[in-house]
């Protein structure tokens, strides 16, 4: 297969070198990948860059110039669920932006793009079989919708007018509703990950800060297993 891994930041990206070795980089339009083979899988680690327009304009660089099978994007979150704990591991199902208010324009609900789907649905069996990885080994994760925006949410005014909007979402972040649109119209798989790191409130800077490192390694960790079963 030939898998696209990518992730918003150095910091997190760093993490799969100790196990991905004789990389190639390459360059696709603007956007530099890193090319490995692993257990018979071609890996073509990137970084997202933060926000929306450069997590689709990075992914669509790839994706028009090699024919992935499917993409596997990591990062973190804030949280938008009392239940939902730093450190939790969200397998995000679906995705809209919260940014998004197209209702005056047509017939359209909060988070929609006119002419787009009011909700990237990520199923699909290579998800699936994901899904069976974890719990086969036991991994502690949660599902839902997280909304994504360009701005870092820190404040629970931000939150609350989010949650008014999309009172089921569980998560918000910069980059996945970007890779569901353009994973979308290539028609690929995409299983998203998202590791909460703060709350997305007053200390959410802070606590973005000093977890950024530790989400990307549990995230890389995960990632790793899976591609070595």
């Amino acid at each position: 297969m030939k898998i696209a891994l990518i992730v918003p930041m150095p910091e997190e990206a760093e993490f799969y070198y100790q196990h991905f070795h004789d990389r190639e980089v390459k360059m696709f339009g603007c956007t530099k990948f890193e090319h490995f083979s692993v257990n018979e899988n071609e890996i073509y680690l990137g970084l997202s860059g933060i926000g929306k327009v450069n997590a689709a304009m990075n992914l669509s660089n790839l994706l028009a110039n090699v024919d992935i099978d499917l993409i596997i994007m990591t990062g973190s979150a804030g949280s938008l669920k009392s239940e939902i704990k730093k450190k939790d591991i969200i397998v995000v199902n679906s995705f809209a932006y919260h940014d998004a208010h197209n209702t005056a324009a047509g017939d359209y609900v909060e988070g929609q793009i006119p002419r787009e789907p009011a909700r990237f649905d990520l199923q699909s069996t290579e998800r699936a079989q994901f899904i069976d990885f974890l719990k086969a080994s036991g991994l502690n994760y949660k599902e839902g919708l997280v909304v994504t925006g360009d701005s870092f949410i820190a404040s629970e005014a931000a939150k609350t007018a989010i949650k008014a909007n999309f009172p089921e979402a569980v998560g918000v972040e910069m980059e996945g509703a970007s890779f569901a649109q353009v994973a979308y119209h290539f028609n690929k798989p995409l299983i998203a990950l998202r590791a909460i790191s703060d709350n997305g409130d007053e200390d959410a800077n802070e606590s973005f800060e000093e977890f950024v490192k530790e989400a990307g390694q549990k995230a890389a960790d995960l990632i790793i297993s899976y591609l070595k079963r």
